[in-house]
């Protein structure tokens, strides 16, 4: 069973491709860490895989109604503009409209929904909290939470903990792997390597366009390209709490 399959996805500006025929597929119990420098293509990519943009090849999502899209896959853009002040606990429940039939008030089930993102991500004291007037990392933890509301078999984020201090960029990327770990699956756009590294399962790593490498993170995080893709040295250990990742030096 696969979640999202691409064949051969490419995207053009012009005539030049900023996502140049990518292939891969995500099955459940996969927590896929997308990285690369900035330019490589990842939002782009996401965009377009969700059907966001217009593009060549072949996307399982972009394929679906916009409404059975919404069922299967969950997106968190990178934008985290809240213009509404509303109550967190309202702004995250948005996340089961693809669920309700039209016009339907919450039901139970979407209400235990609201109240395991809520619990996931830390936000009891911040139910009646107006969104607007949260910080900036508090905001995006609760446009995390929203997407968790959704409760989708994917979950798509680009770049979801930019922004969030140590704390929370750990125990985000600890929720995304325990929702791969219950059979979910998600793909995360990140630039922290070393979270990459402790916490997917799987890496793709993209440089101006294309797929790279595609694997394990022990696998795709090899000198060759790190100083390839990024143009750094790093440092890479497995110790008795899991796997140390660190860039070290620019090497151009």
């Amino acid at each position: 069973m696969t979640l999202l399959s691409l064949n051969a996805l490419t995207v053009r500006r012009g005539e030049c491709p900023v996502v140049d025929a990518v292939s891969f597929s995500v099955s459940p119990g996969e927590c896929v860490g997308l990285i690369g420098p900035n330019g490589a293509g990842k939002t782009t990519l996401l965009r377009a895989a969700l059907g966001l943009l217009p593009h060549e090849g072949l996307s399982s999502l972009s394929a679906l109604p916009a409404r059975a899209r919404a069922a299967q896959a969950a997106w968190m853009p990178q934008s985290r503009e809240i213009a509404w002040p509303v109550e967190v606990e309202t702004l995250i429940a948005l996340g089961r409209i693809p669920h309700l039939p039209r016009g339907a008030r919450l039901r139970q089930e979407d209400r235990a929904a609201v109240d395991a993102a809520i619990a996931r991500m830390g936000l009891e004291g911040f139910r009646t909290r107006r969104a607007t007037e949260l910080s900036g990392g508090e905001q995006a933890r609760v446009l995390i939470a929203r997407a968790l509301a959704q409760a989708t078999p994917l979950l798509i984020a680009d770049e979801p903990i930019a922004g969030l201090d140590p704390a929370n960029q750990i125990a985000t990327m600890q929720v995304f792997r325990a929702l791969a770990e219950e059979g979910r699956a998600v793909i995360v756009s990140l630039h922290d390597l070393g979270l990459a590294a402790r916490h997917c399962t799987r890496l793709l790593m993209m440089g101006a366009g294309q797929l790279v490498a595609d694997g394990p993170p022990p696998e795709v995080l090899t000198p060759d390209n790190v100083a390839r893709v990024f143009g750094v040295t790093a440092f890479w250990a497995e110790t008795p709490q899991g796997p140390v990742f660190q860039p070290l030096e620019v090497t151009r």
